[in-house]
């Protein structure tokens, strides 16, 4: 440990702790410099510097590849998402032991990545991976305890949902690839997610029944999607090779197309249509269930939720849904002959008396 005078006349205290360098300003005092180096030298007794501890040290970056083949790899369908997740987060951690990584530190990187324009939907998906990933950290007995876990999230305004008209919707077929004309028509006919749809195989196409059948879905059931007519069409005009296995391959891995995001943009252009998602195209087949009369239960196993709540966000009254329900009130007294009267309540009795 070594005191040392700087040329802006500073006192600096240089040691080295788990071979890496540490370097402490004090001040211009000397004396205050070799107290403090002498408490340091009685600290390190006392192990705030971890000199003592057994646990070995790991570096962020290692334990996030070993976080992703162990665990993500093995129990995630989104480890895709993680992996994309961990790539930012090691990033800004690189060179940090996971004992080093602190709450302050987590919320700089928000911060950070708020200010570079990222959006807090994305944010969230990271800070959810590295308190996953610090959780492991200390079941694997690498970490004591996780520096995640009071960090909130951004709370996100859900309520954003584009619904396509008819009309949108036929322009944005007409405006696709053929590769994802098929992809959109299931689409919006079937309510089914993105990824359900790429990894289609056809296996699971039963054209004798009509149906789809998902056996990976979100909720981890296993589920039959009901084919119409143009879903129909679109599967049996897909040009298909002898020995595909799935659906929409991709024709150089010989595996399921990943994503049609730039195809979808593409078609979106295009079509002249703005503020769509892929996704929005399962908010609007369901949205046209529900419209068209459909049960919210048999929505519900259609598109594979969990609960009623969740398919109760597609339920959106309008003034013309509003009208027409009060419309069949009035249909119904008329069917049935009867009118709604005018019940007259009879007037209090006040007795005035008892008031004096």
């Amino acid at each position: 440990m070594n005191i040392k005078k700087d040329k802006k006349g500073r006192f600096k205290i240089d040691f080295r702790c788990r071979g890496r360098r540490i370097i402490r300003v004090i001040g211009s005092s000397k004396r205050e410099a070799e107290a403090v180096a002498a408490a340091i030298k009685t600290d390190i007794m006392r192990d705030p510097y971890s000199f003592g501890r057994k646990k070995a040290e790991t570096m962020f970056e290692d334990h996030a590849r070993e976080f992703l083949q162990l665990y993500s790899k093995e129990n995630k369908r989104s480890w895709r998402r993680d992996e994309n997740s961990l790539d930012h987060l090691a990033a800004f951690f690189k060179g940090k032991f996971l004992s080093e990584i602190k709450p302050e530190a987590i919320e700089k990187y928000r911060v950070q990545r708020k200010a570079a324009g990222v959006s807090p939907a994305t944010i969230n998906l990271e800070l959810a991976c590295l308190k996953t990933c610090l959780s492991k950290a200390v079941e694997w007995e690498k970490l004591d305890r996780n520096p995640a876990k009071a960090i909130k999230k951004y709370r996100l305004n859900n309520g954003r949902m584009r619904i396509l008209t008819a009309e949108e919707s036929r322009r944005l077929i007409a405006a696709a690839s053929p590769a994802l004309r098929p992809v959109l028509v299931v689409a919006l006919n079937s309510g089914m997610r993105r990824g359900e749809i790429l990894s289609l195989r056809w296996k699971d196409v039963d054209f004798v029944k009509g149906t789809l059948l998902i056996e990976d879905s979100k909720s981890g059931k296993s589920r039959r999607v009901p084919m119409n007519a143009p879903t129909f069409e679109a599967l049996r005009g897909i040009a298909r090779r002898p020995d595909a296995e799935f659906v929409f391959e991709n024709l150089e891995t010989r595996t399921h197309v990943l994503d049609v995001k730039t195809a979808f943009h593409g078609a979106c252009r295009r079509a002249g249509i703005t503020g769509v998602r892929f996704h929005d195209l399962r908010h609007t087949a369901l949205t046209r269930m529900i419209e068209s009369g459909a049960d919210l239960v048999t929505v519900s196993q259609i598109a594979g939720h969990s609960t009623i709540q969740m398919t109760m966000r597609y339920v959106h009254p309008s003034e013309g849904t509003q009208r027409a329900a009060v419309e069949k009130l009035a249909e119904f007294f008329r069917e049935t002959g009867n009118k709604a009267e005018t019940v007259v309540l009879p007037r209090p009795v006040i007795d005035y008396k008892s008031r004096l």
